[in-house]
């Protein structure tokens, strides 16, 4: 499994936030009222994500070696990164195609002030959630043996 790119998820925010602008400008009178708490739960996910990384590097990386049961958590927190990081990526566009009709609109609009809060909040929520994805799937990286490291040094010298 390679790792995530970080082009891949621009991809997936921009066709996010290009599909959102386009329902937002069509259906903005019809969304019911948006609290400024509603995109918490991404930055919970992303916090937990961080919290799970630190305890799985830890044994990851340490000395006893790992159990069968740590390579299937390693396995699970890998897939939960992955998907994270890609959901992350579709909900920061989502709201950023959101602000993008909001905020020229502040003027105009009566709920567009409270609407552009909650978009902020909505960006950097999913901001926190790829950032803890990307975490939790470093995390999961085991290091090279000590002798693998002799031999790509090795091989970095220009021989």
């Amino acid at each position: 499994m390679s790792a995530t790119k970080a082009r891949d998820l621009c991809v997936i925010g921009l066709i996010a936030a290009m599909l959102s602008w386009l329902l937002v400008t069509q259906f903005y009178g019809d969304l019911p009222p948006l609290q400024w708490y509603l995109p918490l739960s991404l930055a919970a996910l992303g916090v937990a994500e961080i919290v799970v990384a630190q305890g799985l590097r830890g044994r990851i990386r340490g000395d006893a070696g790992l159990r069968a049961a740590d390579v299937l958590n390693a396995a699970r927190a890998l897939a939960l990164a992955k998907a994270s990081a890609v959901a992350g990526a579709a909900f920061a566009g989502l709201w950023l195609g959101f602000l993008s009709y909001t905020v020229p609109n502040l003027g105009f609009l009566a709920a567009a002030g409270s609407d552009a809060v909650t978009g902020v909040v909505g960006v950097l929520s999913a901001g926190l959630l790829v950032t803890g994805a990307l975490v939790l799937e470093n995390a999961c990286r085991t290091p090279l043996p000590p002798e693998d490291r002799n031999d790509r040094s090795d091989r970095n010298d220009g021989s």
